[in-house]
């Protein structure tokens, strides 16, 4: 069993995931079958089908949407898939993150949607790129890159924070993830939700996420302290102290109101009820 299949199983949960580098192979027969169905579409479709490599898909895509902003796009691209060759446990996360997308979301006809049209995806894969760049000090083009994304995709992603595996950004608009924020593997984040700080505090002021969590809409996070594993942050709450694993929050400020069974992952099951 491979590393990423480790990362993604869900203690028994999830169905078992794609090898690695099967779903590029998936996505590109996806847009060979879309673009002889719909001629008109077949040029989005070219840097899918025509990337050289998986690194090149990846980076044809975000670059496309990206140059909307009037960046030159072969440029973009050309600094994106840099990134993404020189750094494959990039692209290891990236099929990571598609594959929670489609389980998540019963509305997701496949791996191609997601990659193409889910703004939230994209935003998340080019902070992976802009993140990169901040480790190997490029920290001027990775806030340009970062900024960019916003700018475009929607989600305000600090190319600082630490963010892992089998991460769903649901719809995507208006979330806010600051500097010093920790996301870990299999967390599921829906639109408006604040990752912030608590006031002008230096140094490690962001929240921790931990595990198989889920993060409702429009829920706010505030300073430096944990969701743990596992647990459940409702709608429109507002976090302002550390959530015990397996539990849901709820309300302003937030406060216990359920404990979880051991078995209830909510990032894979996006159950937005609160009893």
């Amino acid at each position: 069993m491979t590393a990423l299949i480790e990362t993604l199983r869900y203690e028994g949960s999830l169905a078992a995931p794609l090898a690695d580098g099967a779903v590029w192979s998936l996505i590109r027969a996806e847009a060979r079958a879309l673009a002889a169905r719909e001629p008109v579409m077949a040029p989005t479709l070219m840097p899918i089908i025509d990337a050289g490599s998986d690194a090149e898909l990846l980076a044809g895509v975000l670059a496309a949407g990206l140059a909307v902003a009037r960046v030159d796009e072969r440029s973009l691209a050309q600094l994106l898939a840099d990134v993404f060759k020189a750094n494959p446990q990039i692209l290891l996360a990236t099929e990571a993150d598609l594959q929670a997308v489609k389980e998540r979301d019963p509305a997701c006809p496949g791996l191609k949607h997601v990659l193409v049209n889910l703004k939230g995806f994209q935003a998340l894969q080019t902070y992976r790129a802009a993140h990169q760049l901040w480790v190997d000090g490029r920290r001027e083009v990775a806030s340009w890159l970062s900024n960019l994304a916003s700018l475009v995709f929607g989600p305000d992603i600090h190319p600082a924070a630490c963010i892992g595996k089998a991460v769903m950004l649901d719809h995507g608009s208006g979330i806010v993830i600051g500097e010093t924020s920790v996301i870990e593997d299999q967390v599921s984040i829906l639109q408006n939700v604040t990752l912030g700080g608590t006031g002008k505090e230096t140094g490690d002021r962001h929240p921790k996420i931990g595990r198989g969590v889920m993060l409702g809409a429009g829920a706010k996070i505030l300073g430096n302290i944990e969701v743990g594993a596992y647990s459940k942050v409702a709608a429109g709450s507002v976090v302002l102290k550390t959530v015990p694993p397996r539990t849901t929050v709820a309300g302003v400020p937030a406060t216990v109101v359920r404990i979880h069974r051991v078995d209830e992952i909510p990032a894979a099951e996006m159950d937005q009820t609160i009893v």
